[in-house]
């Protein structure tokens, strides 16, 4: 590799502490224009150090990419049972609730053994049969064409179902949130739907690990002051989670 110029070094530093770096904050940390940040960043990048994107710089790739919910399922396993099991203290018997589709979802059906009365409607097939389990919660399976890599269900036909409830609450997943971009998922016809699902919700749970934040996925769902509640793990980091509070979402980290 080539030998880094000291700057380089603590702007590779600051983004290993932060994960994500707008070019302002480093002008100011290291007292220079952002002309030469902006030379630094598109140097690192080519040595394949960091990733840059418009105003700033990542370790990591900030788009989301649409992978099958078998391979989802191994990734991040702990946090998302701790994240499902923290949404159960926002369930309460008789209510209406939307569960969407994904892998976290999945925990948190299965957590819902022995929980009721309950209604819930979902767009997600494994949800669904995970929850025949039990006796007290009435399900609505939404209907329409089938995404096999999510296993859920997407089109007209679901949407046109869905306008005909008002539910309490949707614990929905997602595939990022950004803090300009807002909520998102990889495929923008699921986006259409979870759009239409926090249209008929009286509260929106956001249920996603911290490797969901600081990234963007193809499908826009809704800004992100549409959110009433973020579930996540203790990796957030302390700036992300400050500026959540400060539109109005609830953060509970797990």
């Amino acid at each position: 590799m080539e030998k880094l110029q000291p700057r380089h070094n603590d702007i590779l530093k600051e983004i290993d502490e932060k994960d994500y770096v707008l070019v302002q904050e480093l002008c100011e940390k290291f007292n220079v224009s952002s002309v030469t940040i902006r030379k630094d960043l598109s140097y690192l990048e080519s040595l394949g150090l960091l990733f840059r994107n418009h105003g700033g710089a990542s370790k990591h790739v900030r788009y989301a990419y649409e992978k099958n919910v078998d391979e989802k399922e191994n990734i991040n396993v702990e946090a998302k049972q701790r994240i499902a099991k923290a949404a159960l203290s926002l369930i309460q018997e008789n209510d209406c609730i939307i569960l969407a589709s994904g892998t976290t979802m999945h925990y948190l059906a299965r957590m819902l053994n022995g929980f009721g009365p309950l209604t819930v409607l979902t767009s997600s097939l494994r949800v669904a049969i995970e929850l025949c389990n039990n006796p007290n919660i009435n399900i609505i399976q939404l209907g329409g064409e089938v995404r096999k890599s999510s296993t859920s269900i997407v089109g007209s036909i679901s949407e046109s179902i869905l306008k005909q409830f008002s539910c309490n609450k949707l614990f929905l997943g997602v595939d990022g949130l950004d803090m300009d971009f807002g909520i998102s998922t990889s495929n923008a016809a699921e986006a259409h739907l979870n759009q239409l699902m926090i249209e008929c919700s009286d509260k929106v749970v956001i249920l996603a690990d911290s490797s969901k934040l600081n990234k963007k996925g193809f499908g826009k769902i809704a800004p992100l002051d549409k959110i009433d509640y973020l579930i996540t793990d203790h990796k957030i980091l302390d700036e992300d989670k400050a500026k959540l509070e400060e539109i109005g979402v609830s953060v509970i980290v797990k």
